[in-house]
Formats: structure tokens, sequence, C-alpha cells
């Protein structure tokens, strides 16, 4: 019956936010019906000690990361710069390689710092006119931009300042670089596995005799490429957040060391702050705050007329989303205090090699809650221990835990109620029907890449 309990709250958490429904809301509502059906008496104290103690305690860690992002990502839109990032790649890559000109657009402005909702808004323009100019099917653009915003520059690839390669940071006491050479081998298997089917649907259509399509909703109005930013002085704050995490990552230890103590004035009493676990955050707001005055440095006429305005979406959108992923830090921490989950990890455990047991935890959670940094928040918070048990215990680094955790969480987690793919599909004015198989599939591919890191670590032990 407990694990009915804890199915039965997990699948009312995924059901809710397939509909659409706040999860802000419905995560301590699903968190503590399965606490009433455990044990009423212990609702108010688990909402108190529990559920609010670690909702606050990840938007105390991580909300200057989703604040400081966001903001990045308004002011590349307000400077004109992605849409100078934009041009310069197609024009790069060529018009006619219009699948490959969008991937790759998309993945410099995600490992450039950029959030991927950003940048959905700044491709999908276009996204729609080169696929219009090559007659290539409107249904597949969500899952080309999926394939560069939404897998590799998102947990793959090494120094990624995307919140689902900073979480693991903190369990594991790593930093963002952690396991570099296996984190390339995924993303390069994500990219070229995913463009050879974006390929073969593309030329499937063609055979079909199947174009862009007509009566189409949401329709952008085309480009205007008048005036356009330098491109160099584009791409130089993604440059700049790039190197300047990497040296902070090895200057912030070296300067602070492992812990670090002040006291408070006035005979105030003495804080102790441990270094080792805020590095990686540390790092990647540092880089974000000078990404953010390099953008100003080169463009602060054309971002100051709209900052107000823009600043106030940036806010909103970081406050929503931290929420959102700490409501379900939370339910997570709940639902691993039930004897319930007891049985589910008990279950997982009877998995015996360690990585693959990390990585269908994570990836099945991430698949339920719809949520990469959700659904690897409730994995990490239950049972980080018992992964590091088992790392230690298996002789395997930390640094490789994190990176198959990270990549583990952009598996599942675009299911058809994932916020990012209904987001997608708005922008665009598709449907599920017209668009999900395709995205379904790269979801499939970069799901493999996981496994696939396993057996690369396993064969060769590199890190």
């Amino acid at each position: 019956m407990s694990f009915i309990i804890v199915l039965g709250a997990l699948l009312f958490l995924m059901l809710v936010a397939y509909r659409g429904y706040s999860v802000i809301l419905f995560a301590p509502v699903a968190a503590l019906g399965a606490v009433l059906l455990t044990d009423p008496r212990m609702v108010a104290p688990m909402f108190a000690s529990v559920f609010m103690e670690k909702m606050v305690g990840f938007v105390k860690l991580y909300f200057p990361v989703f604040l400081l992002g966001a903001v990045f990502g308004k002011v590349i839109e307000l400077s004109g710069f992605s849409k100078s990032i934009v041009a310069s790649v197609i024009d790069l890559v060529g018009r006619q390689r219009a699948m490959l000109a969008i991937v790759l657009v998309c993945s410099l402005l995600t490992y450039g710092g950029v959030s991927l909702f950003v940048v959905v808004f700044a491709v999908y323009p276009f996204a729609a006119e080169m696929f219009k100019q090559g007659d290539i099917p409107k249904r597949l653009i969500p899952a080309t931009i999926a394939l560069g915003a939404f897998t590799f520059t998102m947990d793959s690839l090494p120094g990624t300042p995307q919140i689902q390669n900073i979480i693991p940071t903190t369990f594991f006491k790593t930093d963002t670089w952690a396991a570099p050479w296996l984190g390339t081998i995924g993303g390069v298997f994500i990219l070229l596995v995913g463009l050879l089917y974006l390929n073969y649907c593309r030329k499937a259509a063609a055979t079909a005799g199947e174009g862009y399509g007509s009566g189409l909703l949401n329709e952008p109005e085309a480009v205007n490429l008048e005036k356009l930013v330098n491109p160099l002085i584009a791409i130089l704050p993604l440059i700049v957040v790039g190197v300047m995490n990497k040296v902070f990552t090895t200057v912030i230890p070296a300067y602070y060391g492992k812990t670090y103590e002040f006291t408070l004035a006035g005979g105030g009493k003495t804080m102790h702050t441990d270094i080792s676990s805020l590095v990686a955050i540390w790092a990647v707001e540092a880089a974000l705050l000078i990404g953010i005055l390099t953008v100003l440095l080169f463009a602060f006429r054309n971002v100051v007329a709209k900052f107000a305005e823009g600043s106030r979406a940036a806010v909103g959108g970081a406050l929503l989303a931290s929420m959102n992923t700490a409501s379900e830090y939370g339910f997570g921490a709940v639902i691993a205090g039930l004897p319930g989950f007891v049985a589910i990890s008990n279950a997982l455990k009877a998995i015996p090699n360690p990585l693959l047991n990390e990585a269908i935890t994570v990836s099945t959670l991430a698949g339920v809650t719809g949520s990469a940094s959700g659904g690897m928040s409730i994995a990490l918070a239950a049972m980080s221990e018992t992964f590091i048990q088992n790392a230690h215990a298996a002789g395997i680094p930390l640094e490789v835990f994190h990176r198959v955790a990270a990549m583990a969480s952009g598996g599942m987690d675009t299911l058809p109620h994932n916020g990012a793919v209904i987001t997608l599909l708005a922008v665009t004015g598709l449907t599920h029907r017209q668009s999900y198989k395709n995205i379904f599939v790269i979801t499939l591919i970069k799901t493999l890449a996981v496994f696939v890191v396993i057996a690369v670590y396993y064969a060769t032990g590199i890190v």
C-alpha cells in the first residue's frame, strides 16, 4: 500500500503538469496528500520541516543562477546580439543547410548561457524563413530546435552554465567541467545521430512530395536583417561567459580555500561557509554577471531603452522557473521520507551497476515530472548519499556520477507534459499530433547517449 501511495503521488504530479496546472501549487498538494494517506499526524510537521526547508534551501542556492541567466538572455535579445549571431551562423553554414544551421545556432546560444526559452523565441523566425525557402516541412522545426537547445549543450558538454549541469555540483562537490571527455563524447553522439535522423525526415518528406505546408498558425513576419551588430561583438559575451566560468572555477577555491570563516560585526557569531560545495555556483554567477556587463559595454543605449520592461519579464521568468524546480525538490524530499519510497529505493538497488542505477533513477523521475532539473533534484535529494556510497565502493570518480546524472536528467524529460516542449509547440504554432513524434525520437537519442557514455567509461576508464 505504501508503494502505491508514493506511485500515486508521482503520477498525480505528472498528470497536473501535463494538463498545464502550476507545479508550485500542486507539488505540495501531491506530497502532503501522500503523507496524509501514510500518517495524518505528520502532514503539518512534514510541510514545515521537510518540504519548506528543502524548497527554501533550493531557492537560496540556485535562484541567483536562474536570475542572472534570465537577465543575460534578455540583454542578449534586447541588444540585437542574438539576431546577429543567428544571421551570421546561417550565412556561414549556408541557407541550403537549414537544419544544421538552426541546430548550431541553438547550441551556440545555450552553451553560451542563454536560457533555452529565450533561444526558442529568438531562433524561430529564422527557422521558419529558412524552412519555407527550402520547402522543408514546418512540423520538423520543433525537433530541430530541440536538438540544438534541449540536448547536448544543456547537460552533456563540459562547462555548460545551464542549471542541469549545476545542480549535481552541490551533491557531489564537483564543478561544471566534470568528466569533460565523457560529456564531449555524449554530446557528439547526440549531435551526429540527431542530425542523421532529421536529415532522414527531410529526405522522406521530399520523396513524399511534402513541402513547408499551408494554412499554418503563428507564422512570423519576415526577419529584418538591417543594421545588425558586428557578429564578432555579438558573440563576445558568450565567449566571455565560457572563459570566465573556467577561470572562476579555478580562482575561487584558490582564493578562499575549502572553507571560509568570518565574524559578524558587533561581536556577532562566527559564520562558516563550505566553499567546496559552492564553487561551481559562484563561478557561473560571476561569469554571467561579467557577460551582462560585456553586453552593456557594447550596446548600452539599445538595452537601456527597453531594460525596465525586459528586466521585469526576465525576473518573472526566473522566479517561475526556480520556484517550479524548488517545489519539485521539496516534493522529492517529502516522498523520500515515506515508507513507500524505501520500496522504490530497494527495487532500484536491485540494479547492481551503480551508474546504471543512477541513470535509470534520474531519467525515470525526470520523465515522470516532465522536468530535467526537477527530476534530478528529486532523485539527488532522495538518493545522493546512496550514489556517493556506491561510487566509493566501486571506485568510480564522482565526476562520472555528476555527468551521468546531468545527462540522464535531460533524457526522458521531454515527454509531452514538459514545459519546454509545450512552449516550443505554442511558439511555433504546431500541435503535439503534428510535431511531437519527431521530438520524441530526439528524446530517445539523448536517453541512449547516457548509456553510451556509461559503456565508454567502463570500456576505456576515461573521464
